[in-house]
């Protein structure tokens, strides 16, 4: 990852591979606070055509101190995203939980956009409630504790921990043990929860739909952290919408059926024209 690239904001792009193509794949991380380093395995199982991106806004995961950001790196997000999408040609945006919700949250990227695929994230805040019934059900003991300690000292170690003592609600069982040591080894911004938590989360919806863009909803089947049944909604089933739904898969589908998940995403890709009109921007400065 040597093509290291930062916006006029303080978005940081790392170039992860190349491929033949002409598309310019854009993976946005969940969490929030996680960095986009969660995503290398989804880039390594689908080999997308064209060039892959790990992008982390200012101030999430180990992009801290970034230059151009402002001194609150979080007082333009998640619309700084603007220019990351316009800062390459023929963007597809690939977002992971929240993530992507913050993708559908900037309506300006819409017309800069080539493709959209959301994976294991939602149209709104409803999936909050769903998640709270869960883990009632589902009571983990180790996760109480670990919260317990981060709330009393926020800090990157404590929300390590946090994140990894969540990983049976994450992952299957037979994916267990592979995201549980993924979990472990990110980067965590315990600000940038702070700012989602405050700002961002319990409010969210959707400002925009893709009604012509191509656009790929990838979920799974067990996911337990997301519910993916607020894609039933028939506003999500345009002729542009592609639905997969991962059998034997999570909140990270690639962890628990990474075949299947490459699969799917290079079998859309082959149908993304690369002739779609786009907004160009600027290109970032090298950083």
């Amino acid at each position: 990852m040597s093509d290291v690239r930062f916006t006029p904001g303080g978005v940081r792009l790392r170039r992860h591979g190349t491929t033949p193509g002409s598309l310019n794949w854009l993976f946005l991380p969940g969490g929030p606070g996680i960095g986009a380093e969660s995503l290398i395995d989804l880039v390594a199982c689908t080999r997308p055509p064209g060039t892959s991106w790990l992008v982390d806004l200012p101030g999430d995961g180990s992009n801290t101190a970034a230059p151009g950001a402002p001194a609150d790196p979080y007082e333009r997000w998640p619309h700084v995203l603007v220019e990351a999408v316009g800062a390459v040609p023929n963007p597809v945006a690939v977002g992971h939980s929240t993530g992507g919700e913050y993708l559908l949250a900037t309506p300006a990227i819409e017309p800069l956009l080539t493709g959209l695929v959301l994976v294991s994230t939602a149209p709104h805040a409803g999936w909050m409630p769903v998640f709270a019934e869960m883990t009632r059900a589902n009571p983990i003991p180790e996760v109480d504790a670990a919260a317990a300690r981060h709330e009393a000292d926020p800090t990157v170690a404590t929300l390590r921990d946090l994140a990894v003592a969540t990983a049976p609600w994450n992952f299957t069982p037979g994916g267990l043990a592979a995201g549980a040591r993924l979990l472990a080894a990110m980067p965590y911004n315990p600000s940038a929860v702070a700012w989602s938590d405050e700002h961002f989360d319990h409010d969210y919806v959707a400002a925009w739909l893709p009604e012509r863009l191509p656009t790929l909803i990838v979920s799974g089947a067990q996911d337990r952290i997301v519910t993916q049944r607020l894609w039933d909604d028939p506003r999500y089933r345009g002729p542009n919408v592609a639905r997969v739904v991962v059998d034997g898969a999570a909140h990270f589908p690639w962890i628990d059926r990474p075949d299947e998940v490459g699969r799917v995403i290079r079998s859309w890709a082959a149908g993304v024209p690369t002739d779609r009109p786009t907004v160009a921007q600027r290109d970032p400065a090298p950083g």
